[in-house]
């Protein structure tokens, strides 16, 4: 069975379904390090594009993966760190879609859309999904803590023109974390930003996976609510995802190709255990428990396990 190294899952959306992820970035490169991200805190801080993995080897490890008849929803250029940063995103985007009807779609903090050449690159995407978490430079520092060069005004800027020029699907996504963008006037101002924004759909979120930092905390029903009501946007705690699924027979390295890129908490990892009948679950909780590249954190009263 082939060891897939760019494309993995299917991992469960609640915004889009069931998503086979291509990972076009090599592991820890981004140009934020997002005080909630599930992956930890970054390791490769970086700002500058780069041709980090061959199209070419990615496009035909995509063609092997759906030739199994995976059922997906999307293809989600995803993955281990920020897509924008890879040079030759433009063409993959347009190889995946003539392997697939499916929609792809990129996932992305957004930071590069004032680069008028990533824009361009994001032309044929269907669905691109960036995040806004801030409504001004102290914030933005605060919770997405981007690389140096990287300016709000111009994150805002780059958001901005994108929506304007582009055709397809733009859905925001805002996360909200206790005591730094979780009150009314937060909202308010944001409310006013998006009004100049073109966008299809807003998501609201708050960390529900072990976050890069310990005091990163999730809100109340309550708070997001309040968003809700005052933003106009979908709760993502409300939408509800399929299993996950990978096309790697053996089952321990299927977790392993999983957590890489996205953290599976211990009742995720019995589910997909369970279904594949091969492993007996005890012995494979060992098994992780025991692994030094796994990191088993505790949070909101039960584990989650993601790669050091």
């Amino acid at each position: 069975m082939t060891n897939f190294k760019y494309v993995y899952g299917t991992v469960p959306s609640r915004r889009m379904g069931l998503s086979v992820g291509v990972s076009p970035i090599a592991e820890g490169h981004c140009n934020y390090s997002c005080i909630y991200c599930q992956l930890g805190r970054t390791r490769n801080m970086t700002n500058k594009r780069k041709k980090y993995f061959d199209y070419k080897d990615i496009i035909g490890e995509f063609k092997e993966y759906i030739s199994k008849n995976i059922k997906f929803d999307v293809a989600t250029i995803v993955g281990e760190g920020e897509p924008l940063l890879y040079s030759d995103l433009g063409i993959l985007i347009d190889e995946l879609k003539l392997l697939t009807d499916k929609p792809i779609a990129v996932i992305t903090n957004g930071a590069l859309l004032y680069d008028s050449a990533v824009r361009e690159d994001l032309r044929n995407a269907d669905i691109v999904l960036p995040s806004l978490d801030a409504t001004d430079e102290e914030m933005f520092k605060k919770i997405n803590r981007p690389h140096g060069s990287i300016k709000f005004d111009d994150v805002v800027t780059g958001l901005r023109i994108f929506s304007n020029e582009y055709n397809g699907q733009l859905w925001i996504e805002t996360m909200i974390v206790e005591g730094i963008n979780d009150n009314r006037q937060f909202f308010l101002d944001l409310k006013e930003l998006l009004g100049t924004i073109n966008y299809h759909k807003l998501y609201i979120n708050s960390p529900v996976r072990p976050p890069a930092e310990t005091f990163v905390k999730q809100v109340s029903k309550e708070v997001i609510d309040e968003a809700v009501s005052i933003l106009g946007g979908i709760s993502i705690d409300k939408l509800v995802s399929e299993g996950f699924y990978s096309e790697i027979g053996d089952d321990y390295e299927a977790v392993l190709s999983i957590i890489k890129r996205h953290p599976m908490n211990q009742f995720e990892i019995k589910s997909f255990i369970e279904q594949r009948e091969k492993s007996d679950i005890e012995d494979f909780f060992k098994r992780l428990n025991d692994d030094d590249n796994i990191e088993v954190v505790n949070y909101k009263n039960y584990c989650t396990y993601r790669l050091r």
